[in-house]
């Protein structure tokens, strides 16, 4: 079908949507308020109500016009896709290129693979599998069939699996990605972008880093490969699946330092290796291949399932009464259930590092560029920290490494 034929279907379509639905947008004041409120549909027919930030009526009613008709325009752009689809369905046995929802997925993420992290890649990878196999067959009507109640619905399925955060973080994906089909003229509108966000569920129990004491009770039950995770992960503040796949090749021993890319933002961090940690490096065994893995078993997980690694560490927590046991229903309804468990995890030692740090009076911006958090205000002031200064700042951690004979 040439170009000038979809023009032509474009045309019809236009003509055949129904101009049904006709209610005219009206005003209504509030109590309190000295502004008109424009009552108007939006274009999937939900009545809604919004501030013209108007206090004479005139140009409120007028307002109030604009939004209803622009509602119109977008129902009926949406209408007409729809109606383009249906005939270039029936007149070829298929779907218009990249018109429904798994196809346009999986185009986008082709196009996007080679210019997104390996973290967001996954991220976005993984939500929209999971989006598409919620959607079952309706994943292959057109794109312009999607509706916000659509999100809507997905998104409280996802409450009912994971923490309200997860769910919103999923519902932000999958703006982006219809924003882009937006964008490229296969949406009218994103549907996604209406889909509210869940409020944070204030029973969940936030993270908080671990005391001095419940670090060495820790260090204590682990055996060797987890003992040197605890450690690096204290002294470096880096996370999980980055420590699990250090190499020989990330440490400088002549400069006493540690240097990685992280896998979640992709920034490079050079991190001063602290008196304690070299110590205990010198503990590890080492061949003659840089590529060699200091942590080996560990990163064999961290590269199948980075959750075995996690609900490892988990476990080893239950074993010395910081977190409780798993049951089967909590390893069924995966992490964010373990979460609610437990106010300590990996990612805790990460808080930890942070706040003996600050406590210590280590400037916030030297524990910023150790720790590798993007921070819009010392980019801002584009803050240079030197080798020294995160040298010291280091050197006021505890010294953990005794802990264990």
């Amino acid at each position: 079908m040439t170009l000038h034929s979809i023009i032509d279907l474009a045309d019809v379509a236009s003509s055949v949507v129904s101009e049904s639905n006709s209610v005219m947008a009206s005003l209504r004041k509030k109590a309190l308020s000295p502004f008109w409120f424009a009552c108007f549909s939006l274009p999937d027919g939900r009545r809604v109500q919004r501030s013209t930030r108007e206090t004479l009526r005139k140009p409120a009613q007028s307002k109030a016009d604009q939004w209803e008709q622009l509602s119109k325009d977008r129902a009926k752009a949406r209408q007409s896709h729809r109606v383009i689809a249906d005939i270039y369905r029936a007149a070829h046995r298929r779907e218009l290129p990249q018109s429904n929802v798994a196809s346009f997925a999986a185009a986008w993420l082709a196009r996007r693979k080679g210019e997104l992290a390996r973290a967001s890649y996954s991220a976005y990878e993984g939500r929209s599998r999971d989006f598409l196999t919620w959607m079952g067959t309706a994943a292959q009507r057109p794109l312009a069939e999607l509706e916000t109640a659509t999100f809507i619905r997905y998104r409280d399925h996802l409450a009912t699996r994971v923490s309200a955060s997860t769910a919103n973080t999923g519902i932000k994906i999958l703006r982006v990605i219809f924003e882009d089909a937006r964008r490229d003229g296969y949406l009218a509108e994103n549907p996604a972008k209406d889909c509210g966000i869940l409020k944070r569920n204030m029973d969940a129990k936030a993270r908080r880093p671990f005391t001095v004491d419940e670090i060495r009770r820790v260090l204590a039950a682990c055996d060797g490969e987890w003992r040197s995770m605890v450690l690096f992960g204290i002294y470096t503040g880096q996370r999980l699946g980055d420590l699990a796949r250090l190499t020989w090749q990330n440490v400088d021993t002549v400069a006493g330092e540690i240097h990685l890319r992280t896998a979640k933002t992709g920034r490079q961090v050079r991190i001063p290796m602290c008196a304690p940690l070299l110590r205990h490096l010198e503990t590890l065994p080492a061949g003659d291949d840089p590529a060699a893995l200091l942590h080996p078993r560990l990163a064999a997980f961290a590269s199948t399932n980075g959750s075995t690694l996690s609900r490892q560490f988990s476990e080893i927590l239950a074993s010395v009464g910081m977190a409780t046991p798993a049951s089967h229903e909590s390893a069924k309804e995966g992490r964010a259930a373990r979460r609610q468990q437990s106010t300590l995890t990996f990612h805790s030692l990460r808080h930890s590092a942070v706040s003996m740090m600050k406590n210590a009076g280590v400037s916030p911006a030297i524990v910023q560029d150790i720790i590798g958090h993007e921070s819009a205000e010392i980019s801002a002031h584009y803050t240079h920290v030197e080798h020294g200064a995160k040298q010291l700042a280091l050197a006021t951690l505890p010294d953990f490494t005794g802990a264990v004979a």
